[in-house]
This record gives C-alpha cells, sequence and structure tokens, in this order.
C-alpha cells in the first residue's frame, strides 16, 4: 500500500531531530545534565504541591520559628529539612517557590531577548549596506560595555519589578543574539537555494523567515541555552545586591542575600541551600548547552 502523500516529508524532517536526540543522549555528562534540569523544572512547575509550606501566606509563618536548624521539627508535628530563615519560612519551600521565580525571570527575558535580535539580525544581513553598518555598530557598543553595569543603570533608572528586571535583562542580551544570527545569515545569503528564491522574485519576507530563518537556528538555540543560565545568574546578582526583585517575590538571588548577615554566626543554612540551588541550576543548564553545540556543530564532531 502506497504511502500518503507528505508522509515522506514528515520522516525527513524527524530524522535530523532523531539524530540530534541519538547525538545527545551519547554522552552520559549531558545525560545527567538534562536530567538535573529536568529535576529542577518540574520541582519549580509543582512548587505548590510539593512544597510544605507556601511562604507568601503570612498566616503560616511564624517569627517564633526563625533560623531554626536544618532537620528541626516544625510545631505541627513535621519537619523543617533545610531549616528556616530569619522570617520562618521553610527554607525547602522558599527554594521551590524562588526556582519558580528565577527560571520564569530567565526564560521570559531570554525568549524575547531572542525574538528582538533574531528579527534584527537577519534583515540587518539580508538588507546589508548602511542598513547593516547602522545595526552592527550599535550592538558593537552595547557589547562593548560589561552586561552587569548596564543592568544596574537600567535599574536604577527603571525602578525594582519583575517586569522590569525582564525589560533591563532582554535590553542586555539582544545583542548577542543579533550578531550570532547576522553571521549566520550572511553565510547563507550567498548559497545558491537563496540566489534562486531572489530570481523567483520571492516576497524578501518568505525569503527572510523561509529560507534564512531555518538554517540560522542551530547557533541560536546554542546561545539561547547558555544565555537563560546567563540571566539567571544576572538576577540573582541584581537581587543579591537588593536592586533587583522586590521582598515579596524572593528569587534565589534575594533567598542567598537573606542569610548573608547570618553566615558568620554560623547560620549557614539560609544562604548555603539557595545557593547550592542556584548553582545546580546553572551547570545543568551549562552541561546541556555544551553538548547541543558539539551535537549542531558538525564540525565538533568526531
Amino acid at each position: 500500500m502506497r504511502a500518503p502523500a507528505g508522509a515522506s516529508d514528515v520522516r525527513a524532517a524527524q530524522a535530523p531531530a532523531r539524530r540530534v536526540l541519538s547525538d545527545f543522549v551519547a554522552d552520559p555528562v549531558a545525560v545527567v545534565g538534562l536530567a538535573l534540569l529536568c529535576t529542577v523544572v518540574l520541582l519549580a512547575l509543582f512548587a505548590p504541591l510539593l512544597s510544605p509550606q507556601d511562604p507568601y501566606d503570612l498566616a503560616q509563618l511564624d517569627i517564633m520559628d526563625a533560623r531554626l536548624p536544618p532537620g528541626s521539627p516544625t510545631p505541627s508535628g513535621g519537619t523543617f529539612w533545610l531549616g528556616t530563615d530569619d522570617q520562618g519560612r521553610d527554607m525547602l519551600s522558599a527554594i521551590f517557590y524562588g526556582l519558580r521565580i528565577s527560571l520564569a525571570v530567565g526564560a521570559a527575558s531570554t525568549v524575547l531577548a531572542l525574538l528582538i535580535g533574531l528579527t534584527t539580525g537577519l534583515f540587518a544581513a539580508y538588507a546589508g549596506g548602511r542598513v547593516e553598518s547602522a545595526v552592527m555598530r550599535i550592538v558593537d557598543i552595547q557589547l562593548s560595555f560589561p552586561a552587569i553595569l548596564i543592568a544596574l543603570i537600567l535599574i536604577a533608572v527603571l525602578g525594582q519589578g519583575t517586569g522590569k528586571v525582564i525589560a533591563a535583562l532582554v535590553t542586555i542580551q539582544w545583542a548577542y543574539y543579533a550578531r550570532t544570527v547576522r553571521s549566520a545569515a550572511l553565510v547563507e545569503k550567498r548559497k545558491e537555494y537563496v540566489e534562486a528564491a531572489r530570481c523567483l522574485a520571492l516576497p524578501p519576507l518568505r525569503i527572510v523567515f523561509r529560507h534564512l530563518l531555518p538554517n540560522c537556528l542551530p547557533p541560536l538555540i546554542v546561545v539561547a541555552t547558555v544565555q537563560v543560565a546567563a540571566a539567571i545568574a544576572l538576577e540573582a546578582t541584581l537581587s543579591f545586591l537588593g536592586l533587583g526583585l522586590p521582598i515579596t517575590e524572593p528569587s534565589l538571588g534575594l533567598l542567598i542575600a537573606n542569610g548573608y548577615q547570618y553566615l558568620l554566626s554560623g547560620k549557614y543554612w539560609i544562604s548555603f541551600f539557595p545557593g547550592l540551588a542556584l548553582l545546580l541550576t546553572i551547570v545543568s543548564i551549562n552541561l546541556c548547552a555544551d553538548r547541543l553545540r558539539d551535537v549542531l556543530n558538525p564540525r565538533l564532531q568526531r
């Protein structure tokens, strides 16, 4: 029996995805990083179901439970497995909710910056000439300044808040995507299939998004994965300095800052466990990004 029309195209499209997946899982270190990342994401998604306590509910907090060491019993007969902070919040619950905020800020800023940088880089490469030169000069100027310096200036101007932190991170990140996609698009722009599309008088938007964009995605995926970790780390830095998210939305960086003043008094767990969660999150993302870089770049494959 003959296969229906289009079935071969579907199988052809699925083949590269299967190859990438098989190459990715061939590295045990990458598999460990992916498993760790999936665990972190699941803990963040199901934080309300897994947390022993709602750290935002003031009725569940008791100042008498402040700064209890790990393993201390709760008034209800449970256990504070990771201890409590200076407000009596269960550190395990606070970390679960902090993961949600950190991952949400990192993912949202990365997606928005990717869309802006992708569009800007594609049209700059396709248009060429003065348009490309002007765009790349703006990118070069922005990338010449440290990211943390730009973030501090923007937060000082915009103020605190989740949306303002995301806006600051987007402003910092879009230039990385613009430069990456512009370099990839310049290579693809000179190839025969783009010249053929121009000869057929196809609309520029169709050439850019139908022909150039799919061939520029592999390096962008790697850059986006790395930038998620960078955004989470930068947000944690801003929150640690007291310039990021407000106290009512404690991310991992703010949880670390809450316990910093108690380190010398021996109450290490208030900062240590959120710091460990932040470290594992960033390491897991970087392990996946490193393996994706090897898989999606044929020159790096053995």
